[in-house]
């Protein structure tokens, strides 16, 4: 599958499995955190689709009988789920979906876009060289998932080109800041992932980001992280406009 023959479709749907039955060799404990990792994923690329619309009542129980799991996952993906701020917990009352309104988000990523930059400006004075040929590598397997259409994984690995870039400047407190905003907005972001062609011009603007920050330029690379983390912003209003 390439993002360009079917953009609607990035999420792998949950398969059915025997409940409390983790994978060969998977603790139960381990294979609980997955599927709760994994339903939270779904539910919030629903969430985002409109498929569960604001306002919308999250029942444990119908999820759990739609995805064939037991509720113990469905009440973990929903905790991770009103932790990021995508549902509200109501007590006595249940969960319902919260979706910001458009001027929450855009403020959520013109938070992102600096705290990003500023990760960006700081990395390109202080990362070590084992610490750029690292961002190298992480580059290099995003061009060939680009190559491949894999829009999924994708999104996967580039989670770790930002935080690579978080890591090498050495600021742990500024790393706990930008993820912040970074988990509120992630299903956004994912979702952008759909449009026509967005990986090769994400990977395009990674480019920019990289060969700043490899120079040693700090206005160069925080202005590259910016205005990529904007790009996202306009790309998610494009895929949203578009469903």
């Amino acid at each position: 599958m390439t993002s360009e023959s079917n953009p609607q479709d990035l999420t792998p749907r949950l398969v059915p499995a025997p409940i409390g039955t983790p994978p060969a060799g998977r603790p139960v404990s381990g294979a609980r955190k997955t599927l709760a990792g994994e339903l939270r994923q779904q539910l919030a690329d629903e969430i985002v689709r409109g498929v569960l619309p604001p306002g919308a009542a999250l029942d444990e129980t119908e999820i759990a009988r739609r995805f064939q799991v037991s509720r113990t996952p469905v009440r973990e993906a929903i905790r991770q789920l009103a932790a990021s701020g995508l549902i509200e917990s109501r007590a006595h009352r249940g969960s319902i979906v919260a979706r910001p309104s458009n001027e929450q988000l855009i403020g959520m990523f013109e938070a992102m876009a600096e705290l990003e930059a500023l990760c960006a400006k700081i990395a390109a004075e202080r990362m070590t060289s084992p610490e750029r040929a690292a961002l190298e590598a992480v580059h290099e397997e995003l061009r060939l998932l680009v190559r491949y259409g894999n829009p999924q994984r994708y999104h996967e690995i580039n989670e770790a080109f930002h935080s690579t870039i978080y890591s090498g400047a050495h600021n742990d407190y500024l790393a706990q800041l930008t993820q912040a905003p970074r988990v509120r907005v992630r299903p956004f972001r994912r979702a952008q992932f759909r449009n026509l062609g967005r990986l090769a011009k994400s990977h395009t603007e990674h480019d920019l980001i990289l060969a700043a920050i490899l120079r040693g330029d700090r206005e160069g690379a925080g202005r590259a992280m910016r205005d990529h983390i904007m790009t996202v912003r306009e790309e998610y209003e494009a895929y949203a406009h578009s469903i």
